[in-house]
């Protein structure tokens, strides 16, 4: 399954265009290498995401066919690390936001 329909099936990202934009910003990293949004995943890969003030690391331990319920979301993966920044450490954001 691509990587970012993954991303969405898992609901780890709500849209599959959010999953793509954020993968062709390079915010997404599969096995600690930057991701397309077309990157095949298999059981046993970690996937990093980079998104906003929250940084995300996950276990890949399912790959379904198919799009799974949501009570089945989170056997798909198993979470590694999960960091949440404060706002103000977000420099790379504009000041007239």
């Amino acid at each position: 399954m691509r990587l970012d329909k993954w991303l969405k099936v898992s609901r780890i990202i709500k849209r599959r265009t959010i999953a793509q934009m954020a993968c062709d910003q390079g915010r997404v990293f599969v096995n600690d290498r930057p991701a397309k949004s077309s990157t095949e995943l298999k059981p046993t890969d970690l996937v990093h995401l980079e998104l906003g003030s929250r940084a995300l690391t996950v276990r890949v331990l399912l790959v379904p066919e198919k799009i799974v319920a949501a009570q089945e979301a989170d056997s798909l993966y198993e979470k590694v690390e999960e960091i949440r920044r404060p706002p103000e450490v977000l420099e790379w954001l504009p000041d007239d936001l």
